[in-house]
This record gives C-alpha cells, sequence and structure tokens, in this order.
C-alpha cells in the first residue's frame, strides 16, 4: 500500500501537469485578445475625442479654409456658396448665421490692424477711407456674444447710409472704449481680441475679390491703448 500510494501521485501529477499548461495556455490567449479589445476600444475613444477636440476648435472661431487676404482684411468669398466646404458650413450652423450666398455679396473680417497686431479691446482704432464698390455695407463688431445683464444697448456697427462721412464721402470710424467724437463703436469687452465683419451688399468685387488691394478697403490704424 506504501508503494502504491507515491505511484498514483505520480499518475495524478502526470495527467495534471498537461492541464495546467493548457490551462495557463488558455488564459494568457484571453489575456492577449482582451488586451487587443482593450487596446482598440481606447484607440477608438481616443480618435474620437482628438476628433471632438478638433473640429470644435475648428469651428470655434472664423472660417478655416477659403479666405483671401486684402490688405488688413480677409475676404470670404465662398462662405454662402452652395457648394462651401463642410467646415464652412459647420461654422455658420454653429453661428445660426445664413452667410450671404455669391450673387448677393460678400463678406470681409479683420482681427489685426493694417500693421498686423492683433486688435485688443485695450486699443482705439480708426478704421476708415474706402470701401469696396456696393449697393449697401454694414460695418460691425463681430463675437460679443451675449448682452452682459444690467449693462445698456451699445451700438454694435455702421451702415452705409447713416455713417457720418466727410465732404468728398470718405468716412472715419473710431473703434476703441472710450466715448469719441462722431462714428464711435464701443469695444464689445474690457480686454480681449477684436474682430470687425464688413459685409458688401450687391457688389461686384464678390465675382473680382483678386482685383482687390488694401487701397480700396477701410484703413485699421492703432492710435493707442490704455496703459
Amino acid at each position: 500500500m506504501k508503494l502504491a500510494i507515491p505511484e498514483a501521485l505520480g499518475r495524478m501529477s502526470a495527467v495534471e501537469g498537461p492541464r495546467r499548461s493548457g490551462a495557463v495556455r488558455l488564459v494568457a490567449r484571453l489575456w492577449r485578445k482582451s488586451s487587443v479589445a482593450g487596446l482598440a476600444v481606447y484607440a477608438l475613444a481616443l480618435g474620437g475625442a482628438l476628433g471632438l477636440a478638433t473640429a470644435d476648435w475648428a469651428t470655434s472661431g472664423g472660417y478655416p479654409f477659403g479666405g483671401v487676404q486684402v490688405g488688413a482684411w480677409t475676404a470670404w468669398p465662398r462662405a454662402g456658396a452652395a457648394n462651401a466646404d463642410p467646415y464652412t458650413r459647420a461654422v455658420n450652423a454653429r453661428r445660426g448665421e445664413i452667410p450671404l450666398a455669391v450673387g448677393e455679396g460678400l463678406l470681409m473680417t479683420a482681427a489685426v490692424d493694417d500693421t498686423g497686431r492683433a486688435l485688443d479691446a485695450t486699443c482705439t482704432y480708426q478704421i476708415g477711407g474706402a470701401t469696396p464698390p456696393a449697393r449697401a455695407w454694414t460695418l460691425t463688431v463681430a463675437g460679443r456674444g451675449p448682452r452682459e445683464p444690467g449693462r445698456p444697448p451699445v451700438r454694435e456697427g455702421f451702415t452705409s447710409t447713416e455713417v457720418l462721412r466727410t465732404p468728398d464721402g470718405r468716412f472715419t470710424v473710431m473703434l476703441g472704449p472710450d466715448v469719441q467724437p462722431g462714428n464711435w463703436l464701443p469695444s464689445p469687452r474690457a480686454s480681449g481680441p477684436v474682430r470687425l465683419a464688413l459685409r458688401l451688399y450687391d457688389t461686384p468685387a464678390a465675382a473680382s475679390v483678386g482685383s482687390l488691394d488694401r487701397t480700396s478697403v477701410p484703413a485699421i490704424t492703432r492710435l493707442g491703448c490704455a496703459s
């Protein structure tokens, strides 16, 4: 009997050894499969998060593509086109705006002055001179956001029919935080970047943006900044 027990244990060990190694291999395979699946889920989640972040960044400001530089201004001749790129359509949808179609007019924006410095709400600017030929135009401060509670309404822009002009038909608009005589546009906030929008209605410039030069658009000159 004493000799039979070791033999039985040996036989059991011989049987359990392959079973144990098979279980280990099965666990290893399952681990590898779960690792691959986890990496795939992680990659998909990371790609989705990066895609949403980049899409939000690309559509949170102005149009990312299709601009034509004219002095300090950027013209957007295809902003309202039926075949505009997806990012342009996404910006329009996010803003809730109906842009000017190609045959209706032309949108021009400016975020810098004539020297290339970013427009700053703490600074005072002189905007004026000439505009491309158009039946009518508007000059507005873009991106003001919702009005602060308790803050009185302020002017947000001028139209070509109401702006005060000099005898030769030219105009000057002052943009800044302090009240100015004549055509004054208040800064949209106490500090931070500023963006201007010039909309030309029924203008031949929409079909010939390449022919515009900096003398045909309003000049933007920085006069000074608050200390």
